[in-house]
């Protein structure tokens, strides 16, 4: 975005001028075409965002003007992969325009959008888009929508036409008729008698919705007695209907004739909540005592939350922010707070718990795809603020002498793994430093160390990893190469075994010498490493014995037979020789380690450990066969499922061996609708079939 002035914005003076408004839809839905038409029938000039390949992989905004409010439009990812910038977007939002094909219906992907909708109450306006398919019928799309949605889906405007002839539409409460065929500026009529006709069947379930949800009894008493309470009112009581989150408008839409789009905008201003009117998240203090909901009101002290940060080599950082309440002033002083842990998360790397006042510079609203200054941002707003040094994603805005922290939204975990190296000397320099900012703008990164102190870059998906990597290359200069991802294999003693271990070396001087004599015994899984001393006679002086454990467990830290740490092992010590001379604690460290190769090598006494994760995957009754089936084909050991809502979790053991592109292949299965879990539980032996790939340690 470039930073201009622009004459295209109202005086905020209370949080009633505001409407946040998130548009949400999957890939496809035509929900970015939306976006478009949105602010190119308000922002004079507009003419649409640059191609840009990041463009739909995160949460977009852009300010418009619609009668007397300011909107502040937010486009979220429809891809499942960017769901974390979805979330953000519905902390920052008070309403949503829920984006529906109409030549696709509800599909999986769908309803589990709808399903993040619902679960933070957020008020919806269904947006009905690609009404001028070619089998595109409203009664059914409708019908499908409320078999899935619930019954609180009613359409407020009805489509005049069908198909390619599909030319306006007219308003179930306001009886008028919108024409769009005339070209980009609509006409309004009031409607004659064939519209009447043709909002008739919708009339009485909106009104019935009207009065059930606002709860209005003299709309009741009006409408039995058959008289019109008239469009003001009946607006302002579908605001109050909508701000419940049970009543759903449905507009039918049409990207290329712009059918759909003023009353979108209208429905915005005039039926939408007020910031005042949705929740804002609950405040708590440093010491952790829990203050309430932050208030939406202008003169109480400052509570903000950074939505999202975008990083540049150049320009720096630049900070989306919610304003919930209080009033940011252009070159103040706020604190900045970032406390994942207060609210359950864990502190990482990249992003640990922090605090530290910080001035804010010049905020910034965003018109179309230029920024505007401002002299101050009022609870309510979202405003954009450039090169904020230490706020990150999710942290805290707030006053000096009245700090608290609100809690993120809950992020999705990252299952998707990637081992990366830098691919030259200058790039492993530069490696750190990039994947640094990558996590302060995406709180879904996550960065840790793998086996055999490999990169692990993990993601949420394919497209996610693909993102991260153009991010590396393109914006930091860094290029990295893919590597396989290690698993962390164990190796084990599954058989008794005894062994000599002798090291004897002579030259001038001092030799060496140590022999022990041991016995290796199998442990319980997950004991861990046993010494046991059974000298006797003085065979192995006193001050050696330490030696001989010192040296074994050296060696089973390395491996004996794949390179592999070898674990739950009893190794006890019966008997050995020493030299009065040559005898040291190297060389009964050596002697040590030889003894357990030697027993490592007897056949039939040693095995692989694999790594088993409890795996708990949460999909809709009509995938839970597939996926059975499938856990079953990697290996899994079905442990029961749960039925939660309408859906089922599945929860099995599964190899870790097998895990690795579970993330992209249970998204295959569900259809876009299936989510998982893992968290270690144990080890197991690996098949003997599986040994033979695995014997050679990279």
């Amino acid at each position: 975005m470039s930073s201009k002035m622009n004459n295209t914005t109202v005086q905020v003076n209370t949080p009633d001028d505001v409407r946040n408004v998130v548009l949400i839809g999957t890939a496809g839905s035509g929900k970015t075409s939306l976006f478009e038409n949105l602010l190119r029938a308000r922002v004079p000039g507009y003419r649409g965002e640059k191609d840009d390949p990041e463009r739909l992989s995160q949460l977009y905004l852009a300010s418009l003007v619609q009668g007397d409010v300011q909107v502040n439009l937010l486009d979220a990812p429809g891809h499942p992969d960017f769901v974390g910038e979805l979330r953000a977007g519905i902390r920052a939002a008070d309403a949503a325009i829920f984006v529906i094909s109409a030549a696709d219906g509800v599909d999986p992907a769908a309803q589990a959008l709808w399903e993040e909708c619902a679960e933070a109450n957020l008020p919806r306006i269904i947006a009905l888009a690609k009404m001028d398919a070619a089998h595109a019928d409203f009664d059914t799309v409708l019908a499908e929508l409320q078999g899935a949605l619930g019954e609180g889906v009613l359409p407020t405007h009805i489509p005049v036409g069908s198909g390619t002839g599909l030319n306006g539409t007219v308003g179930v409460l306001s009886r008028r008729f919108r024409d769009y065929a005339g070209g980009s500026t609509p006409t309004l009529t009031e409607g004659d008698d064939s519209h009447a006709a043709l909002i008739e069947p919708y009339v009485g379930p909106l009104m019935e919705g009207l009065i059930q949800e606002a709860d209005d009894a003299e709309l009741m008493e009006s409408y039995l007695e058959g008289n019109d309470p008239g469009r003001d009112y009946l607006l302002d009581d579908l605001m109050k209907a909508s701000a419940g989150a049970n009543l759903y408008p449905v507009v039918p839409v049409v990207a290329t004739s712009g059918v759909g789009t003023e009353e979108l905008l209208s429905l915005i201003e005039h039926g939408f909540p007020t910031p005042s009117l949705h929740p804002n998240p609950t405040m708590v203090k440093l010491n952790g005592d829990e203050v309430g909901p932050a208030p939406c009101d202008p003169s109480a002290p400052l509570v903000a939350q950074v939505i999202r940060t975008t990083t540049d080599p150049f320009a720096g950082r630049l900070s989306m922010v919610r304003i919930f309440s209080g009033t940011l002033a252009a070159d103040s002083t706020v604190h900045v707070s970032g406390h994942k842990s207060f609210f359950g998360g864990d502190e990482t790397a990249a992003a640990t718990d922090h605090d530290g006042d910080e001035r804010v510079g010049q905020i910034q609203v965003a018109i179309g795809s230029e920024l505007v200054g401002k002299p101050k941002a009022i609870a309510g707003e979202i405003v954009m603020l450039p090169k904020l040094a230490t706020a990150e994603t999710g942290d805290t805005l707030s006053s000096k002498d009245n700090v608290v922290v609100i809690p993120n939204w809950r992020t999705p975990e990252a299952l998707l793994p990637l081992a990366i190296k830098a691919a030259t000397r200058n790039d492993e320099d530069k490696l750190a430093s990039a994947l640094q900012r990558l996590a302060v703008e995406d709180a879904t990164v996550r960065l840790a160390r793998g086996a055999s102190d490999q990169l692990v870059l993990w993601t949420t998906g394919q497209a996610h990893a693909d993102l991260l990597l153009g991010r590396l290359r393109d914006r930091y200069g860094v290029n990295v190469a893919q590597e396989d991802v290690k698993i962390a294999l164990k190796e084990t003693f599954v058989a008794p075994a005894a062994a000599q271990g002798r090291h004897v070396k002579q030259s001038g001087g001092h030799g060496q010498y140590a022999v022990v004599q041991i016995e290796v015994a199998p442990l319980e899984r997950g004991a861990g490493f046993a010494f046991v001393d059974k000298v006797v006679g003085g065979a192995v002086p006193r001050q050696f014995i330490p030696s001989v454990e010192k040296g074994a467990k050296a060696q089973l830290e390395k491996g004996l037979v794949a390179g592999y740490p070898m674990v739950d092992v009893q190794v006890t010590l019966v008997d050995g020789k020493a030299h009065s001379v040559d005898s040291s604690d190297m060389a009964f460290q050596m002697a040590a380690s030889a003894a357990l190769k030697e027993a490592a090598a007897k056949p039939g006494t040693t095995a692989l450990l694999e790594p088993l994760d409890l795996v708990e995957v949460t999909v809709g009754e009509d995938y839970m066969g597939a996926v059975m089936t499938d856990l079953t084909g990697r290996r899994g050991q079905l442990q029961g499922t749960d039925q939660v809502g309408r859906k089922i979790v599945i929860k099995a053991l599964v190899p870790q061996l097998e895990l690795a592109r579970y993330a992209i292949d249970l998204r295959g299965l569900a259809h876009g609708s299936g989510t998982f879990t893992r968290e270690f539980s144990h080890y197991e032996l690996l098949p003997s079939n599986l040994v033979a790939s695995l014997t050679q340690k990279d």
